[in-house]
């Protein structure tokens, strides 16, 4: 991407499809929400690497996106916090999801 290019421009020539796109988004929802709860325990990423076992460097890495974490690695992350993943089906009518 050069300097006088735009984001959707450049987004254009990367050929993501719907179904990639969709995971990268799904992927961020997660991370973010580990965020959240870690923020939300009030633990810093040094005090969850203590108790996960996972350098603080490597939380650093996926909290910031530079990463994708592996299911046991979030697992690691989420179960000492009190969470773990779940699977849950895709409502695809919108209408409904409200309910």
């Amino acid at each position: 991407m050069n300097r006088e290019e735009n984001w959707e421009d450049f987004e254009k020539t990367l050929n993501i499809s719907p179904e990639s796109e969709e995971e990268i988004r799904l992927e961020m929802e997660i991370i973010n929400a580990t965020l959240k709860i870690r923020e939300q325990k009030k633990l810093s990423q040094n005090e969850l690497s203590k108790i996960t076992g996972i350098k603080q460097s490597a939380i650093a890495r996926i909290e910031n996106s530079k990463h994708s974490p592996t299911i046991n690695t979030l697992i690691k992350l989420l179960y000492p916090m009190g969470y773990t993943l779940g699977v849950i089906p895709i409502n695809k009518n919108k209408k409904t999801q409200r309910n």
